[in-house]
């Protein structure tokens, strides 16, 4: 039996020594396990019981995680709360797909994918509509309160958690997630303590204008890596207040920062929790500083690789929503479209164009004047991950075109400015 070198409760030492079963002692055990890894002295309270999980697609190859699934499935175990969990890979109504496309996601790459959702269902996943990467969006409703601590993964919705809303959680892994919010602990190390917040980097923004979100967050999480930024000069764009703007922004920015580098949290001047409580008290002391300017921002798009076999070539997909659009995003979206065919002449999207965002979000979309107008413009409305969508090698022939730093770095995705996608999607002559 393993012998934890952090201090235990009874209560938890208890169940490491089996008195809940065997399933629940080897939860414990590898919980125990990552804490003394990272020299965490304790395990700490879950305090927001409702979970996000990242591991949301039923991948052939991952054996070990279905039989752990039927382990905990068979102890009748369940998470404290219900939780959600990241899109799923494929939707075929929405995101056109030929019958050997079909066959690579149902029958190879994805062919666990009902036995884990079932799996999921049974453990506390909350329903049917709880696969998106923006949980924490009103309308999906799974929102932790300042200073909560979480077990969460999932790195664009833990950095968002941490650094909009004040929550407090480590970047975990897949299982790592459903392994606290089934014993409702995680180790107390890293961005559970005050020390684990503050900042080690100072970023001064000093653009002409409001920065595009994906890049100024890719620049700063390739500069900073898995420390955290301080930013200076961006609330003069974004103001002091976190509106719906300045949420679908900091979403954005926030999963650039996590996917180009490594950032799990950041405070924004005068705008987010901790940064409007404690101020410049939370950098520390000789802190590193990077100086943003429009040259700054453009040198790191221009040295943005162009992964296409043929780059002489125009795409031929577009996916925009990585993370999940907001429902101020999708409605934005919607009026550019709608108004950008219309300058062209156009009657419909030049390249096929796929919108994407939560389940709920889509549901209340659904209900507003702007859908039939995005939908008669010929663009598609999906809760798809685009991610796990490219993992299908079929997609390398394609030619993507997106938004999304995640995207781009995780794929071989393109990445352009959002005007300049506006531009292929509406006919509108552009590079």
């Amino acid at each position: 039996m393993y012998e934890p070198k952090m201090e235990l409760t009874n209560e938890q030492r208890d169940i490491l020594n089996g008195k809940q079963g065997e399933t629940m002692a080897k939860i414990m055990e590898t919980v125990v396990m990552f804490g003394d890894m990272f020299e965490a002295p304790r395990l700490i309270k879950v305090t927001h019981d409702d979970g996000h999980l990242v591991t949301s697609f039923g991948i052939g190859i991952c054996k070990p995680l279905f039989s752990t699934m039927d382990r905990i499935n068979e102890a009748g175990i369940t998470t404290k709360g219900k939780f959600t969990v990241d899109p799923r890979p494929y939707d075929y109504k929405n995101v056109k797909c030929s019958l050997l496309d079909k066959l690579v996601y149902s029958k190879i790459l994805f062919s666990q994918q009902k036995r884990y959702e079932g799996q999921l269902t049974k453990v506390g996943l909350r329903d049917s509509n709880a696969f998106t990467c923006t949980s924490y969006l009103p309308e999906v409703g799974n929102i932790p309160k300042k200073g909560d601590i979480l077990s969460w993964a999932e790195s664009s919705a833990v950095v968002f958690a941490n650094s909009v809303l004040g929550a407090r959680c480590n970047r975990n892994s897949g299982m790592l997630d459903l392994f606290g919010s089934i014993i409702g602990y995680v180790p107390e190390f890293g961005f559970l303590t005050d020390k684990g917040r503050k900042a080690t980097w100072r970023i001064i923004v000093k653009t002409s204008k409001i920065p595009e979100a994906q890049i100024l967050g890719s620049a700063i999480g390739m500069k900073v890596m898995e420390e955290v930024p301080y930013v200076q000069g961006l609330d003069k764009y974004l103001g002091t207040e976190l509106n719906d703007f300045a949420i679908g922004y900091l979403k954005d920015f926030g999963a650039a920062t996590a996917s180009n580098g490594a950032v799990g949290l950041y405070h924004i001047a005068n705008l987010t929790p901790e940064a409007k409580e404690f101020g410049e008290e939370l950098i520390v002391p000789h802190a590193k500083e990077y100086i943003i300017d429009d040259a700054e921002l453009e040198r790191v798009y221009r040295e943005y690789p162009i992964m296409w076999k043929d780059k002489t070539k125009k795409g031929n997909l577009i996916f925009i929503g990585c993370p999940h659009l907001t429902f101020q995003q999708l409605g934005q979206w919607t009026e550019k479209i709608s108004d950008g065919l219309k300058e062209t002449g156009r009657k419909k999207v030049a390249i096929r164009t796929i919108l994407t965002s939560s389940p709920d979000v889509v549901e209340k979309f659904k209900r507003s004047d702007k859908y039939p107008v995005l939908i008669a413009t010929g663009a598609k409305l999906s809760s798809i991950c685009p991610l796990m969508y490219t993992n299908n090698p079929l997609t390398k022939k394609k030619r993507i075109i997106t938004s999304s730093n995640k995207l781009r770095t995780y794929s071989l995705a393109r990445y352009y400015k959002d005007e300049e996608v506006l531009n292929f999607v509406i006919g509108k002559e552009g590079k």
